[in-house]
């Protein structure tokens, strides 16, 4: 059956799940968490998490209990990998959630809880080795750590740390937290407080800093290189491959003659007598308005310019290289197919990261799972 939506992605499981896959085989014998935060970066997460939790994934990581309630009934363990706030804690100990403790108070909200449930809950330590978002501060993290474990209530599992210039794999600052983080371990280790888990690895880092996942970190946290996707900055040192194809359909054809300005702003105007599309995507879709003038889609497998400025709801194309192309075509914006610009390509234009992109498709636009 046609897809009914005039603007679709196509997300193709099966690859994902061949990248998790490729992933674990690089880290072994590290475990790898598959990040699905934000609806899976805005891909759809119940058929997502359903797909990799088929495949064995290990757990899943999310930002908030929102997203860790609507993974629970897989059965795979789920990691809230930011903050928890006073009156999330309860719900998230019921549920078995793996908690992270950014502070003291925390610990001791999430140790009450535990108590109150008669549960023990499962705790990660967020240590702050430079990020400057979330954490315990380094320079107390030994002490917080240590009025911690004295709680009840409590399986203090693991510890981890976050990079934020891990897209660049000659950067000091990123071995400076390592040698930072793996110092404090070695002062609680001789306090006879250890860890099961210990995480530093993100997308980024499983590509450009092979310490983060070597002993004694034995977990990493895949996001964006599920979905095939790098950062520009960084190396490409795993074979991963697109997940995703964003499409529309061509809901105009029309010749408009010499001079004839073109959108918003009148940044276009045809050099000749031209033949021009309009398509049925723009930037409330998730084009960026940097494709304005600059970018392009296919039709046909052949590359079709922007014209002028992309609307909320249309952009507009040439057509000069299709001669054939007519109303209700199909039209790939981006993505997996020959030809496409990629995610990397939008990020670039928009001076942006891959997340954003991902991240931008709008809430109109279809999710077609291709095996779901």
């Amino acid at each position: 059956m046609q897809n009914s939506c005039r603007v679709w992605v196509d997300i193709d499981l099966p690859q994902l799940c061949e990248n998790y896959r490729r992933i674990a085989r690089a880290v072994a014998p590290c475990r790898v968490l598959a990040v699905l935060k934000a609806n899976a970066y805005g891909l759809g997460v119940e058929p997502v998490a359903r797909a990799l939790a088929h495949s064995d994934a290990w757990g899943f990581g999310v930002a908030e209990p929102h997203e860790a309630a609507q993974l629970l009934p897989l059965g795979k363990r789920v990691h809230i990998l930011s903050a928890v706030l006073p009156d999330e804690i309860e719900d998230m100990v019921r549920g078995n959630v793996v908690l992270p403790a950014t502070d003291l108070e925390t610990a001791r909200l999430i140790s009450k809880a535990a108590c109150q449930v008669n549960r023990l809950a499962t705790v990660h330590f967020k240590i702050d080795t430079g990020m400057g978002r979330l954490g315990i501060l380094a320079r107390d993290a030994v002490e917080v750590i240590r009025e911690a474990s004295k709680l009840p209530g409590l399986r203090l599992e693991g510890v981890f740390t976050h990079f934020p210039l891990a897209y660049n794999p000659g950067h000091p600052r990123s071995r400076e937290q390592i040698e930072q983080f793996l110092g404090i371990l070695d002062t609680l280790r001789s306090d006879g407080i250890a860890f099961d888990l210990v995480h530093a690895a993100n997308s980024d880092a499983i590509n450009n800093i092979p310490r983060a996942f070597q002993p004694p970190f034995n977990l990493a946290r895949a996001g964006l290189n599920l979905h095939g996707s790098f950062d520009p900055a960084g190396a490409r040192n795993l074979d991963l491959h697109p997940v995703l194809t964003l499409k529309t359909r061509l809901a105009a054809v029309r010749t408009l003659p010499a001079g004839h300005p073109v959108g918003y702003g009148l940044t276009y105007r045809t050099p000749n007598a031209m033949r021009v599309g309009t398509i049925s995507a723009g930037y409330a879709d998730g084009l960026p308005l940097a494709l304005s003038n600059r970018g392009f889609v296919l039709i046909h497998g052949t590359p079709c310019p922007v014209l002028g400025r992309v609307s909320m709801d249309y952009t507009t194309v040439s057509l000069e290289g299709v001669p054939r192309a007519q109303v209700g075509d199909e039209v790939v914006c981006l993505g997996s197919s020959p030809g496409a610009p990629t995610i990397e390509d939008w990020a670039a234009l928009k001076d942006t990261h891959p997340y954003d992109i991902i991240c931008s498709l709008g809430n109109r636009v279809g999710r077609v799972f291709k095996n779901a």
